[in-house]
């Protein structure tokens, strides 16, 4: 299976978790933005380098440095671009977006942007570091 596409279930988790590459400055500013919107506090977010946060939800590694992962209260666990209309439902103001992924040719295009900057992440934004 590819890293970019959704997972089979895998757990079940009290409220809806991100988990990202923590070390990411790119990475970094996308879970600040989306932090910044969650409002109600209705999403977790850990960072993969968490191992020990990030081990009961049995996704592999290499899955977890390749893309964000998105693990639902339901068990579904959505990676990458596949992950992007569930947080822009959760998130006020923007679930309008979300129908803009049925498109047909929208979430193949997005999928393959996504991967792209996955793969340049850390030449795009340095981490940020905090003193």
């Amino acid at each position: 299976m590819s890293p970019m596409q959704p997972h089979a279930r895998l757990m079940v988790v009290d409220r809806p978790t991100l988990i990202y590459d923590g070390e990411c400055g790119f990475c970094q500013q996308v879970v600040g933005w989306v932090s910044r919107r969650d409002r109600t506090g209705r999403l977790a977010v850990i960072p993969f380098q968490d191992q020990a946060g990030v081990a009961a939800f049995r996704i592999p590694m290499p899955a977890l440095a390749a893309a964000m992962h998105l693990v639902l209260p339901d068990g579904r666990v959505l990676a990458g671009a596949d992950a992007a209309p569930e947080l822009l439902r959760m998130l006020p103001g923007l679930g309008w977006l979300t129908p803009a992924f049925a498109v047909p040719g929208v979430l193949p295009v997005a999928r393959r942007v996504y991967a792209w900057v996955a793969r340049r992440r850390h030449c795009l934004v340095r981490p940020l570091r905090v003193e």
